[in-house]
């Protein structure tokens, strides 16, 4: 256990760093990296990527809420827009995490790997959205933050890799777009959370130490270190070269995504 606990924060460090340094989700490093972890220790097969899933939007708990401060001290987070994109996002979290519930470990591990891909290609591309129209009405920002809600809850990612390309979409400025990409993490965090703990609730062959399908030891070992460790990557954002590193984290994702459908077969 001793062991395992330094990998979390192994994990966590490395997570917050990327997260700093790259400006993207925790999730894209911890799902797989928690797979590959949950499955050397014998947790049980049928549930190894809901523990994953679950225990990377638990973490985002807490990192969101010192990312969407950061943001909003600087005046990047359009409040507005998110009242009106947070009943969505949260409606769609739930049903995400309802939804992977009833999944099989396998889909999820295929569904993930394609995400991964969609995720590192566009990396690879340097694919930016073009802005084109407003932001739909009542039903349409619902049907978005739904979708999004929905999306992020399935791969356990605080849900930027979505929000920001949909509001840059509907014309609001990037810098904006960041940071109110920032404070939507956190609905999706917590509904995604409690999701997970509760459609988990009653699984027998869990481990004592998991709370429905959140890991407690991975998900501290995890925060404590990636708390620590974001603000150093930010830092190295403005010395290295990001573009290059963007490129080598892209290939670092396919890799990824092809070692997890590689374990399909």
């Amino acid at each position: 256990m001793i062991t395992a606990f330094v990998m979390y924060i192994a994990l966590g460090a490395f997570a917050g760093v990327l997260a700093g340094l790259l400006g993207i989700g925790g999730g894209l490093v911890i799902v797989p990296m928690l797979t590959f972890m949950f499955t050397a220790q014998g947790l049980p097969d049928a549930y190894i990527l809901h523990l994953a899933l679950g225990t990377s939007l638990a973490t985002i708990l807490f990192t969101s809420i010192s990312s969407l401060r950061a943001h909003n001290q600087h005046g990047a987070v359009k409040w507005p827009v998110f009242w009106r994109i947070a009943p969505g996002i949260i409606f769609g979290t739930f049903l995400g995490s309802w939804i992977a519930a009833q999944l099989s470990t396998d889909f999820l591990k295929g569904f993930f790997a394609c995400f991964l891909f969609y995720v590192g290609i566009r990396m690879l591309r340097g694919s930016k959205p073009k802005p084109s129209r407003q932001l739909p009405g009542t039903l349409g920002i619902f049907g978005a933050g739904s979708g999004i809600g929905v999306f992020s809850s399935l791969v356990g990612i605080g849900g930027g890799t979505l929000s920001v390309p949909f509001l840059v979409w509907c014309n609001v400025t990037m810098h904006k777009a960041i940071g109110t990409a920032a404070a939507i993490g956190f609905p999706i965090a917590v509904a995604g959370s409690l999701g997970y703990l509760v459609n988990g609730l009653g699984t027998e062959v869990l481990p004592w130490y998991c709370l429905g399908f959140i890991h407690i030891p991975a998900l501290l070992g995890i925060i404590l270190a990636s708390v620590l460790t974001a603000p150093v990557g930010a830092r190295l954002a403005h010395k290295l070269p990001v573009a290059r590193l963007k490129k080598i984290f892209a290939v670092l994702l396919l890799f990824v995504g092809l070692r997890m459908l590689w374990t399909l077969f």
